[in-house]
């Protein structure tokens, strides 16, 4: 099937019966992932594409990384001198620090990635659904898409030039076919020089605050990056995390970087340290929950104690849902239901996460200062088991570097000022969409 897991639900007494099975049934057996070769004539016509190509960008979906392209697409990457931008899923495909990488895609997107995207003549996207986020909800690429997929209902997005087909099978293919054609190198130079430029932006965000004032979760992100080694894996799913990781965190090595963010499952993150352990034990892992995420689902940290399993576990309080608040004054709105003392309430919670963290096994503390996290997470990285960091956190900042905007839609009439010039400027973001030619 190619529909990911399933549940198969079966009768409670079938549980009671026997049956002979041929004893081949339970011999070992050795699975080849089945790799579907692309068409030649769509091949033929995307090389021919690509060689005439003056701006390209390769766009890593998470398609590389489950195929296991990552080394070949990097190979592609640098013989043929075309920078390569990430999505949520496909980030980590390459160290962040590789010449060739320019950041994250998008909304959420370096300001790299997403100029040279405008900009682009051709776009290879390898592995993506091309969604809303990744395409700046159909306003980002200007260019011609050519889309290397093995889904061919994520192929024909965009009005893209497909390739179906299996991304390890349709890079190799492509770097045969294009051995010994570069981009020029005013074209490399300008996206170097663009990376340089980013890098810098970043530095500044995650940098340490000055003052007493709460850190951002752009200042966490910065003093967990610092203190981690190079292989560790970072994990989150929902809230301010994912967009903040997506744009800020410096991945170290191939395949150390683990987001849901497809459908934002909040509570996702505890049990995702746990198979994120399971798939790399010998790699640290470093997991990113907020305070609301951390409240839907936290009981698997008990399973995690019970397992062995060794992650870092790093909860922002922001005492409430800061993101969805920032969303919500970003369209004009008034705090409402967010933050937990702009909810209903009669007593305002003030919860112990620390305490609830070590009642169920966990090593835990709460620092006061990124000073005090940069040495608990040093400590815990060079450790076995299960250890819980909190740390307060300012609910309003987020990085305003980067990103591209978003489709979030935006009542036409109200009586409050503030969404009648949200609205506005909807309608004018609205025009960056090139609605029934994509």
């Amino acid at each position: 099937a190619q529909c990911g897991p399933v549940t198969l639900s079966l009768c409670q007494d079938v549980q009671a019966e026997s049956y002979a099975f041929p004893d081949r049934f339970f011999a070992p057996r050795i699975r080849e992932m089945r790799r579907q070769r692309p068409d030649e004539a769509e091949m033929a016509e995307a090389i021919a594409v690509l060689s005439e190509a003056k701006r390209p960008l390769i766009l890593a979906g998470g398609g590389v990384r489950y195929s296991g392209a990552s080394a070949a697409l990097t190979d592609f990457a640098e013989s043929s001198g075309i920078p390569v931008a990430a999505t949520q899923a496909g980030k980590s495909v390459m160290p962040e620090a590789h010449p060739n990488y320019v950041g994250s895609l998008g909304v959420t997107g370096s300001s790299a990635a997403n100029e040279l995207a405008q900009e682009a003549d051709v776009v290879l996207s390898v592995g993506s659904r091309l969604q809303d986020f990744t395409t700046g909800s159909n306003g980002l690429i200007k260019g011609q898409v050519l889309a290397l997929n093995v889904q061919l209902h994520d192929a024909i997005k965009h009005d893209a030039m497909t390739v179906v087909g299996d991304a390890l099978a349709a890079v190799e293919a492509l770097g045969y076919a294009l051995a010994g054609h570069r981009t020029s190198a005013a074209y490399q130079q300008e996206f170097a020089t663009l990376k340089g430029e980013w890098d810098s932006a970043v530095d500044a965000v995650v940098k340490k605050p000055e003052g007493n004032a709460l850190p951002s979760d752009s200042a966490v992100i910065g003093a967990v990056n610092r203190n981690v080694p190079a292989p560790t894996i970072a994990v989150g799913a929902a809230g301010s995390m994912p967009g903040e990781l997506h744009k800020l965190w410096r991945t170290g090595a191939v395949d150390g970087y683990h987001m849901e963010y497809g459908f934002s499952c909040m509570g996702y993150e505890v049990s995702a340290g746990i198979g994120v352990y399971m798939a790399s034990p010998d790699r640290p892992n470093v997991v990113f929950a907020g305070d609301g995420s951390y409240l839907m689902m936290n009981s698997e940290l008990a399973t995690a104690v019970m397992m062995g399993v060794s992650m870092t576990l790093i909860i922002t309080d922001n005492r409430g849902y800061g993101c969805i608040n920032r969303l919500q004054a970003a369209t004009g709105g008034a705090p409402f239901n967010n933050l937990l003392a702009d909810a209903y309430h009669e007593i305002l919670p003030e919860i112990d996460y620390a305490a609830h963290a070590a009642s169920l096994g966990a090593r835990s503390q709460k620092v006061s200062s990124l000073d005090e996290l940069e040495e608990a997470v040093q400590m815990a990285s060079a450790r076995t088991g299960v250890d819980v960091i909190v740390i307060d956190t300012d609910p309003a900042p987020s990085t305003e570097a980067g990103g591209v905007w978003w489709d979030v839609a935006v009542p036409a009439i109200s009586d409050r000022g503030s969404v009648n010039s949200a609205y506005e400027n909807y309608l004018q973001g609205r025009k960056r969409q090139e609605k029934g030619d994509k």
